[in-house]
């Protein structure tokens, strides 16, 4: 099937395991590959986990795995680039599964424009987010004047220039879990949310229409709401088998103090 060049589905995968979420990143990037799916954006929210990019440091991770257990957090190695960070209710997860070729093949520029998105998305509640120079991510003034805090992280992963991986934007997350890592791989990073920001109580749901506007403008893509069911029926489980899903002939990742490509 053919779709149009700035099409693009918007699937909302709800509360979901990491592990999950991931296999069906996979099953989604060989579909896009494949042409049997337009791009896609997948939202979702995971159950507390905490994820370590490939060029990330197991010593960022302050808590042992008998105090994970206690919380019920997962703890997960991850291909994606990046460090260590958090993910968990409250938090919005975006993996867009893009194809760069036809917009640009350029792993910072995709990166701004995911920071881009959030800042934009972040206007809309009269805060100025900004990026902070030579770190990934937006950044927002502490309440009380101190040092700018981290509202949104990002790690991204790509193959044959089709992305997956993406953003985690804190709306309202229990701050507290990010006493289990150093953020980032930051010592001095404080993790903040759009709820401590504002003051006030904010709901995901509240926020997710206004990331998916701004993806749609930063992007060009013509958003076109899918229920999963829609989308798993388009991606077979077939469509993840083989060498590619696992090895791909050439991946772009984007670290979190830089932006590089490997061929493997």
């Amino acid at each position: 099937m053919t779709y149009p060049q700035a099409a693009c589905w918007v699937v909302d995968l709800g509360a979901i395991h990491y592990a999950r979420a991931l296999e069906f990143q996979r099953r989604a990037v060989a579909a896009r590959k494949a042409g049997a799916v337009p791009d896609l954006l997948l939202l979702c929210e995971h159950f507390p986990v905490i994820t370590l990019g490939r060029n990330g440091k197991r010593e960022h991770l302050r808590a042992s795995e008998r105090v994970l257990r206690q919380m019920n957090v997962e703890f997960h190695d991850t291909e994606r680039g990046g460090d260590i960070t958090f993910h968990g209710p409250g938090q919005i997860v975006g993996y867009p599964i893009l194809d760069l070729t036809p917009l640009r093949r350029d792993v910072r520029w995709y990166v701004e424009q995911l920071e881009e998105v959030m800042i934009g998305t972040t206007a809309e509640y009269g805060i100025a987010a900004r990026r902070a120079e030579g770190m990934h991510g937006v950044w927002v003034p502490a309440p009380d004047g101190g040092a700018a805090e981290k509202l949104g992280a990002l790690g991204v992963h790509i193959s044959r220039w089709v992305t997956s991986h993406g953003f985690a934007y804190n709306v309202s997350t229990d701050l507290r879990n990010f006493d289990l890592i150093v953020p980032c791989g930051l010592a001095q990073t404080k993790a903040t949310s759009l709820e401590k920001t504002l003051g006030r109580a904010v709901t995901i749901e509240d926020v997710k229409p206004h990331l998916v506007a701004d993806f749609a403008k930063i992007f060009g893509r013509e958003m076109c709401a899918m229920t999963r069911p829609d989308l798993e029926a388009a991606i077979p489980e077939s469509e993840a088998s083989g060498a590619d899903a696992q090895q791909p002939p050439f991946t772009s990742e984007v670290t979190v103090d830089s932006a590089r490509s490997d061929r493997t």
